[in-house]
């Protein structure tokens, strides 16, 4: 069963840090680029960040560069997203999702190139 599984979330004060994880199972990890996308109350689900098959390309969305940090570790099959500095506007839930891509040195940020998705993982940060 393919599945990919979120955590870290919770409530966290303006400046606070969280750091959310997203275990795959029943795939080939190296096989897919990795995406982080979250969406707030009554907003569209937006592009946070992605990484490369390969682990060496990432991206980020613009107002998020700096804050936040996405990586991967392909003996744990897990992908993270360090959020330093969280402001009350980077409340959203928070979704992993997977991108089977041939290129080991491509991210895309559309969130339809996505095949597989979590469940998401809300964080909340308070004033």
């Amino acid at each position: 069963q393919v599945q990919l599984v979120e955590s870290g979330g919770g409530l966290v004060q303006a400046g606070g840090s969280l750091r959310l994880s997203c275990a795959a199972s029943g795939l080939t990890f190296s096989e897919y680029a990795m995406g982080w996308f979250r969406q707030a109350p009554g907003k569209e689900r937006e592009f946070v960040a992605a990484i490369s098959r390969g682990g060496v390309i990432r991206d980020y969305a613009d107002s998020l560069k700096g804050r936040f940090t996405i990586s991967r570790d392909y003996a744990k099959n897990t992908v993270y997203l360090q959020m330093n500095s969280l402001k009350p506007e980077d409340t959203a839930v928070y979704y992993c999702a997977a991108d089977r891509i041939l290129s080991s040195q491509t991210v895309r940020r559309g969130s339809n190139e996505y095949e597989i998705w979590g469940q998401g993982t809300p964080a909340t940060v308070s004033s």
